[in-house]
């Protein structure tokens, strides 16, 4: 399966990215299958993020899915730019999910269900199904609602 028609067949179009605003890289290969990807938000237009506020407070769970899955389009194109090509992507290994939410909110792993329900539209099972940790926080940078790393194996 090319991930490229994938995309195309879903209307998904990768997001611009803008560069790390602290002192870090976005992708970091190890070993020689393995890359990790550093901590991603929500997708940015003009400079802003589409997604902010705290879930259970500011936003409900709905919004927290919603901006899930853009982190999810935020991390597809950083894996893009990274690897120059998704295809090369085998396995999603890991996902550490943050969710920026108040303490009485214990609903993480379902606002990362957005993350995780892009990974297998786009990936299928075989690549995108993955282990995965949903962590609540009290605070995010920039007040995003959703923060997401993750580990793959590429070919």
């Amino acid at each position: 399966m090319d991930v490229y028609k994938k995309l195309a067949e879903l209307k998904l179009t990768l997001p611009s990215l803008t560069p790390p605003v602290g002192m870090f890289v976005p992708g970091r290969p190890f070993g020689d299958k393995l890359v990790y990807f550093s901590g991603m938000g929500p997708e940015m237009r003009d400079g802003k993020f589409l997604y902010l506020g705290k879930v259970g407070k500011d936003v409900d769970l709905d919004y927290g899915v919603a901006a899930a899955r853009s982190v999810g389009m935020t991390m597809l194109a950083q894996m893009h730019a990274c690897l120059g090509d998704l295809n090369h992507v085998r396995r999603i290994v890991k996902v550490l999910g943050f969710v920026n939410c108040t303490p009485e909110f214990a609903k993480q792993p379902a606002v990362m269900n957005g993350y995780s329900g892009l990974m297998l539209e786009v990936f299928g099972p075989d690549v995108g199904a993955h282990a995965r940790s949903a962590i609540g926080a009290g605070s995010l940078p920039g007040n995003i609602p959703v923060e997401v790393e993750m580990l793959v194996e590429v070919v």
